[in-house]
């Protein structure tokens, strides 16, 4: 007789299949150029103008960080560009994995000329891209909502030939997102103590490899203001300064153009970078063995999976809090933590850090990622002491999915009008 598995194991599954995906550079201005480039592709024909109107959080995710692989450009004009002159839309979030030198000569050329417009896509919150291009009287439109690569509608010549609500004109159905609502800590640490790991085991070698690469890379070369290799000269070289600073430095890569990719997390580089490499510090201080290693790293993702599905892909609360917290579980697992100790360390790690704000994707992220894990860091120690924040503490709940939900109204609806006050100071500037 076949066991039947819990209703969770095959939707986590699926989560860990969607989050855990390969991008390169900050995602926000890959999904302008992944936006540009499938437009181009519906087109059919070299584009003569393009136009991209985004929401005001992609603006404030893309207008600080450099583009990756155009020799330092940024901004929504040059990231669409690129993608249309030498993107590869089939490869979605390493879409300018394919720009070439020749291809940047051009990008430059039509940049000058004005070929592409970009605008506010007034009233629009989250994740929202729109791509426009124009060639011989005809033209292609792409929307993209919600997730990175979620293409929302596509029009050629004014007709609508696919749209996202479970339908695609002419053709099979979309697929429905998995179970996120399903996500809870206690569930999440029995799949990651018994899933098979041959089911997820190539997504988080992905996740060690990548991440431990562009680690390297901040902390060997200088990016942005190198915020890794800082802790490091000051602090030195303990367990709990690798954690804080690897993960930094790959944040000081990322944010400063370089093109090596990551394995995301919540549809962001910098929160992938921060669930994976402190836990993988932690093991090899620890000496843990790769499987204990690998099932940290399930905790680690799905715990900041759960808190960024009532916070949101993009708002005003910072990615690299709800990722640190997810770290802060997976070290607690590491050091033989159940859920009773695992949970002390979310609610304390909520509980110090959960007020710092995004103002879009620029180098201080990597500060950001310090200092958040550097509260997580401490989160975790408290538990091992049996000392958790109680109930009414502010916005510590009765238990940990309570608290998990607090924080994720704050974040979703109360720093809502935050979220304007910050892109209307960065607009205006």
């Amino acid at each position: 007789m076949t066991e039947t598995r819990p209703l969770f194991y095959d939707a986590y599954l699926a989560i860990l299949r969607e989050e855990l995906v390969p991008a390169m550079g900050c995602t926000e201005p890959i999904a302008v150029a992944f936006a540009a480039a499938t437009a181009r592709d519906i087109l059919g024909l070299r584009p003569e103008s393009a136009e991209i109107r985004c929401s005001a959080n992609i603006v404030k995710n893309v207008k600080g960080v450099t583009v990756p692989n155009t020799g330092g450009m940024r901004g929504i004009r040059a990231a669409a560009t690129a993608g249309i002159v030498g993107g590869n839309a089939q490869a979605k979030l390493e879409v300018l994995k394919s720009v070439t030198k020749e291809d940047l000569v051009e990008v430059k050329r039509l940049l000058a000329v004005g070929f592409c417009k970009a605008a506010l896509a007034e009233g629009l919150e989250g994740l929202y891209i729109e791509a426009i291009v124009h060639a011989g009287g005809q033209s292609a439109e792409v929307v993209i909502k919600d997730s990175h690569t979620g293409v929302s509608r596509i029009r050629k010549n004014g007709v609508t030939v696919f749209e996202a609500e479970g339908k695609k004109v002419g053709g099979d159905a979309v697929a429905a997102r998995p179970g996120y609502n399903l996500l809870n800590v206690r569930d999440i640490l029995e799949f990651a103590n018994t899933v098979d790991l041959s089911e997820v085991s190539s997504l988080l070698e992905g996740q060690i490899r990548m991440n431990g690469a562009i680690s390297d890379e901040g902390m060997i070369n200088d990016y942005g203001v190198s915020v890794g290799k800082t802790i490091i000269a000051r602090e030195g070289g303990n367990v709990r300064s690798r954690a804080r600073a690897r993960a930094a430095a790959g944040s000081d890569a990322r944010m400063g153009g370089c093109a090596l990719p990551v394995v995301i997390n919540s549809g962001s580089g910098n929160q992938g970078i921060t669930v994976s490499i402190p836990v993988i510090e932690y093991a090899s201080e620890l000496k843990s063995d790769h499987e204990t290693l690998l099932r940290a790293l399930i905790v680690s993702n799905l715990v900041a999976l759960e808190q960024k599905e009532y916070i949101g892909k993009l708002s005003a609360y910072c990615g690299a809090v709800s990722a640190a917290v997810g770290s802060g579980a997976g070290i607690t697992y590491l050091c033989g933590g159940g859920y009773d100790k695992i949970a002390m360390t979310i609610t304390n790690a909520i509980a110090t850090a959960g007020g710092m704000f995004c103002d879009g994707a620029k180098s201080s992220c990597a500060a950001k990622i310090a200092t958040a894990l550097e509260a997580a860091i401490t989160a975790h120690e408290m538990s091992l002491q049996g000392k958790s924040f109680s109930s009414g503490e502010g916005l510590v709940g009765e238990d940990v999915e309570k608290t998990i939900r607090n924080i994720g109204s704050v974040g979703k609806t109360g720093m809502r009008s935050t979220d304007i006050e910050i892109i209307r100071i960065m607009l205006d500037e």
